[in-house]
């Protein structure tokens, strides 16, 4: 992507924002071809929707692409600073522009939606309705909790990840294939997107910092340490000894798999005093859930996912006390990698065998046709069975052998789980001898000497 010379004045972040949707870095599961988000582009009917996710992955963008690609005239209005005055004023200007000389259409984008009160964002909902505009709501909440019911079924949910590393250094390679900043060693751009956490716009402004102080000094490469120098608190290491920032989220995971509470906190707080995103850290810390306690105790999944809404609505420093208290639970908690093991050894199974039919028993039937090809015959309904259990039911496709692939742990919870599916396994184990024997009866008692009847 080539830009023309730009102002000194102009920030980085906006000298380089995408001018077309093909020029947008990251978000491919909704914007790539025949993705959701790329066919409401083509489509040339703009609807109204939400963009849900963290900050600097491309929301503002994203709409403001949106008008672009549908000649929409644009008007941003800031959910913190702006209020009902500014709702107004953007319906007298999209009524001015339905009704102009020039007809267009107007794309209302509200950033940080849910910093709307009920009563404001009701105010948007007779103008979606009518089609006076097209509403784009941002927000780094969960729309299911933050926007009212009334809006969001008005409005599609689009979902946005932060950017990966290798899209936060494509973002790095723009900005000196623009000129905009000197070369950088490979170490200190593995610092700043490690820094940058997923955040386009952070890194941007980092960038920009950087550029400015190499200029002042005339150097020829930004270096590691002299990367550390400039940024000093912002971009300290996450330890003394010289390891990088994986190395330190490492030995945090490995000190909850270790069920170390001590060290465990030792290192989240070494990691939040070098200035990790403490966001970062709660989703690094749902993971160890799911990874390494998993049905050990199906608790710390849910105290993850507390402590990082807590974390979102305390901020620091009040919230951090959340995830040190998570922290420290996970690091007690049993531990069990049965779930994870089971679902990577489903994944290996699925990519290396075909695509096996489902059996006609277990199919949906909808319809009379359906029906009537035998779809769902035989189908034995749980829950009108002795205690809610089909014993000898079969639910793998035919043919396919039992893979195995959960093994619950003798830990914590998994020690009834593991109870629980022998018992469920011998009662099934029964049933299919039962059957077995009942088949045999049938198949002999046809055929019985007529002698036998004297």
């Amino acid at each position: 992507m080539t830009h023309g010379p730009l102002p000194f004045h102009q920030p980085l972040a906006e000298c380089l924002r995408p001018r077309s949707l093909g020029e947008v870095i990251g978000q491919q599961h909704v914007l790539g071809p025949g993705m959701p988000l790329r066919l409401a582009f083509e489509s040339g009917r703009p609807h109204s929707c939400i963009l849900w996710g963290p900050p600097g992955v491309g929301k503002t963008t994203i709409a403001r692409l949106m008008a672009d690609a549908f000649d929409a005239q644009f008007i941003s209005i800031s959910a913190v600073l702006g209020g009902v005055k500014d709702i107004r004023d953007a319906v007298e200007r999209a009524q001015a522009a339905r009704h102009g000389l020039v007809q267009s259409r107007t794309i209302v984008f509200v950033d940080e939606v849910h910093r709307f009160n009920k009563s404001q964002q009701d105010a948007f909902l007779p103008h979606v309705e009518s089609g006076l505009f097209t509403f784009i709501g941002a927000t780094t909440e969960n729309p299911s909790f933050e926007v009212n019911a009334a809006l969001l079924s008005r409005a599609a949910v689009y979902v946005l990840q932060p950017l990966s590393e290798q899209d936060l250094k494509k973002i790095v390679a723009l900005a000196q294939a623009d000129k905009a900043l000197p070369a950088i060693e490979n170490v200190a751009i593995d610092r700043l997107v490690a820094y940058a956490d997923g955040d386009a716009r952070r890194l941007l402004n980092t960038l920009e910092t950087l550029a400015m102080a190499a200029a002042q000094e005339k150097l020829a490469e930004i270096t590691d340490a002299w990367l550390l120098k400039v940024l000093g608190e912002r971009m300290r290491r996450y330890d003394k000894g010289g390891e990088q920032f994986y190395d330190t989220i490492s030995a945090l995971h490995k000190s909850v798999r270790g069920s170390d509470p001590d060290a465990a906190l030792y290192w989240l707080v070494r990691m939040l005093d070098g200035g990790a995103d403490p966001r970062y850290l709660a989703r690094r810390m749902v993971r160890m859930a799911s990874e390494d306690i998993g049905l050990a105790d199906p608790r710390a999944l849910r105290l993850a996912l507390d402590a990082a809404e807590v974390y979102e609505r305390l901020g620091s420093p009040e919230g951090e006390l959340a995830l040190a208290e998570c922290v420290v639970y996970l690091a007690v908690a049993p531990k069990s990698n049965a779930v994870y093991r089971a679902y990577n050894a489903a994944r290996a199974w699925v990519k290396q065998d075909g695509t096996r039919p489902v059996p006609m028993h277990l199919r949906n039937a909808p319809t009379r046709l359906m029906k009537d090809l035998d779809y769902g015959k035989g189908y034995r309904y749980a829950h009108d069975e002795e205690d809610g259990f089909a014993a000898g039911e079969n639910y793998l496709p035919e043919g396919m052998p039992a893979p195995g692939f959960y093994q619950p742990v003798e830990r914590g919870m998994e020690i009834k789980i593991a109870q629980k599916l022998r018992e469920l396994q011998q009662r099934s184990a029964q049933a299919e001898a039962a059957s077995t024997s009942g088949q045999r009866s049938t198949a002999t008692g046809g055929h019985r000497d007529p002698k036998d009847s004297a």
